[in-house]
């Protein structure tokens, strides 16, 4: 299911065509839900290493292919990795090894992101 997030969340984007045509540093509608999710792949890449998932790098590639899809180079990418970045640090300093409560924010991280892949494919990729 998480693969699932990124890939709908990524052709949803891809599939929005006027992003490739604005400016890259225009604001998009979507960007607070953007940064929102790099936020969460942020944390996810943590969490999930300390948790034993044997993911490897799988948040952080996620997180490269929809910043090379979505915005190639500019502010609004600079955005998007300080949003990714943010959400790594803020849990490296909370946690050290995984818990249940590290457990339960992986779930709850999982849930939020689904429900944004899916609002932002249901609003922009049509």
């Amino acid at each position: 299911m998480p693969r699932l997030l990124a890939a709908a969340l990524l052709m949803a984007l891809t599939l929005a065509g006027p992003t490739a045509v604005r400016a890259q540093d225009a604001a998009a509608p979507f960007d607070a839900d953007l940064q929102r999710f790099a936020e969460i792949l942020g944390t996810l890449h943590y969490l999930r290493a300390i948790c034993g998932s044997n993911e490897g790098m799988k948040w952080r590639n996620e997180m490269q292919a929809l910043a090379d899809a979505e915005t190639p180079s500019g502010e609004r990418r600079t955005r998007m990795i300080a949003s990714f970045n943010r959400g790594y640090h803020s849990f490296q300093q909370t946690y050290r090894s995984c818990t249940p409560a590290a457990q339960l924010a992986i779930r709850r991280y999982l849930e939020e992101g689904s429900k944004i892949s899916r609002d932002l494919t249901a609003r922009y990729a049509n």
